[in-house]
């Protein structure tokens, strides 16, 4: 008798699969196709000392979707940035020949038609703008000229904003992480309870702070409201052209020759031969060029490995003088307090991870960063080179940059110990390089649409549900049949 009851088991499992299979077929669907195409986009970055290429990919049947773009390849353009072509705008479009090669290589031959390609400079052609527009009318029509010949959907070269460069970088980063929408297992996206990033980004040029604020804005010139995912944000950016990390070591470099005929931020034992006009030819040295000077006179400078005389060099870039409003970051531009987590890129993370990794120095308060960047300044040239084998291209010019950062985010942007615990120093997210090139090309393509999604399960969730509770009640009634003929067939034998 024991032996049929057991038998039984396998018949009421199957059954009760059986009636879940069943209701299965019952339950309301959406069609889900096969694993669709990719679909491509290129955007060339053309920063003021280099131009780099992404090309991005993403699956033809959900283009509105988060978290679906990413980096499928990238390539570093050869040379300088585009606007250092002032005087050979043809050798511009050249330069970018060899990275076009390689996107014609990542991008299927039956994508290239539909692959649309963009070119957005930076504030090297921004500087270059107000100083010569002919010359940057010329250096832009070259490179269209040459992106023009490829079978790519071409869609324009032109000068970002120092705002659009702030802001697609923010959307570049909270996209990646997830940060304005997410896709949970239930079947439904939702909006993250985390909030945004703020994202900061250093450049060549100019450099950008962007974060989103609550409290209403003193200075309508620094707010952006945007509409992403069906959510308002309304974001603070601003950005500061001239003190991007080249044109702040060329102030430095000019400050030095006037200041000190010394250059307190190299190491001892570190000197080389100054251009004059290099020196003075850009528009950020404008203001400490002196009436008459030889440009092509070469000055003779060394490092002296002073952290203290660095520092006041690199004070000497902010003015806390004056401020129109209630509050400012410096130069008397306003800024709310900073707020939330942010994420520093590009030159900023190039600089930290020197200190982090190639010096091996804690970075992890603030405090921690001045005295590292102390330790950096204190080094001489051949304790540098001993330190860092096989980096003495820019070497000398670390000590600059890491007083530079650490003033920066201190005294300029307001961060103090609490708030600089929520920055994090990231080169990538999401196997993505982060900066504004993914954000610009998400923006003018509608890749991110303003209402929220869809679902996109196969199954709607409340179905699932309805489904999972017949079938827990099937198994739990299967389960009450058995225990009931095992008691049933216990009786007889106990009389």
């Amino acid at each position: 008798m024991a032996g049929k009851v057991l038998s039984l088991l396998p018949p009421l499992l199957l059954a009760a699969a059986g009636l879940a299979g069943l209701l299965l077929l019952c339950v309301p669907t959406r069609d889900v196709r096969e694993p669709p195409a990719l679909k491509y986009g290129i955007v060339l970055d053309a920063g003021s000392s280099h131009t780099s290429m992404f090309v991005y990919k993403w699956p033809a049947d959900k283009e509105n979707d988060t978290g679906i773009v990413g980096q499928h390849s990238s390539c570093d353009v050869p040379g300088g940035g585009i606007s250092s072509y002032a005087d050979n705008p043809p050798g511009a479009g050249q330069s970018l020949v060899e990275c076009l090669e390689q996107a014609l290589r990542d991008v299927p031959k039956e994508r290239h038609a539909g692959t649309p390609l963009y070119l957005g400079a930076t504030a090297g052609m921004r500087l270059l703008n107000l100083t010569n527009p002919e010359a940057s009318a010329s250096v832009l029509a070259a490179v269209t000229r040459t992106l023009t010949q490829y079978p790519f959907d071409f869609r324009g070269a032109r000068i970002l904003s120092g705002q659009d460069e702030g802001v697609f970088g923010w959307v570049t980063a909270n996209y990646l992480l997830e940060n304005f929408i997410k896709y949970g297992w239930v079947g439904r996206w939702f909006r993250p309870r985390k909030g945004t990033l703020g994202a900061m980004d250093l450049g060549g040029a100019s450099t950008q702070i962007t974060f989103e604020t609550t409290g209403p804005s003193e200075d309508r010139a620094n707010e952006v409201q945007l509409r992403l995912y069906g959510q308002n944000y309304q974001v603070y950016t601003h950005s500061f052209l001239c003190y991007g990390r080249d044109q702040v070591l060329q102030r430095l470099l000019a400050s030095a020759l006037q200041t000190h005929g010394f250059h307190p931020c190299w190491p001892k034992g570190f000197s080389t031969q100054v251009l004059l006009g290099d020196v003075y030819q850009s528009p950020c040295t404008a203001a400490q060029r002196p009436q008459a000077f030889n440009s092509s006179a070469r000055v003779s400078l060394s490092g002296s490995s002073d952290p203290h005389l660095c520092r006041d060099l690199v004070s000497g870039l902010f003015s806390f003088s004056s401020c129109p409003f209630s509050r400012c970051s410096f130069n008397g531009v306003f800024q709310p307090p900073v707020a939330g987590n942010f994420i520093a890129f590009s030159a900023f993370f190039h600089t930290v991870n020197f200190l982090r990794t190639s010096m091996g120095l804690p970075v992890a308060t603030l405090q921690q960063l001045e005295a590292a960047s102390v330790n950096v300044c204190n080094q001489t040239w051949a304790q540098l080179q001993a330190r860092v084998p096989g980096q003495r291209a820019h070497l000398a010019d670390y000590c600059a940059g890491a007083m530079f950062v650490q003033q920066l985010l201190s005294r300029g942007y307001g961060f103090d110990e609490r708030t600089f615990g929520g920055v994090t120093f990231q080169k990538k997210a999401a196997d993505t390089a982060v900066g504004w090139a993914l954000g610009y090309m998400l923006n003018l393509t509608n890749l991110i649409p303003a209402d929220p999604p869809g679902l996109r399960k196969g199954t709607d969730f409340s179905s699932w549900v309805v489904l999972l509770l017949i079938f827990a009640s099937a198994l739990l009634a299967s389960l009450v049949l058995l225990l009931r003929q095992v008691h049933s067939a216990k009786l007889p034998s106990t009389i």
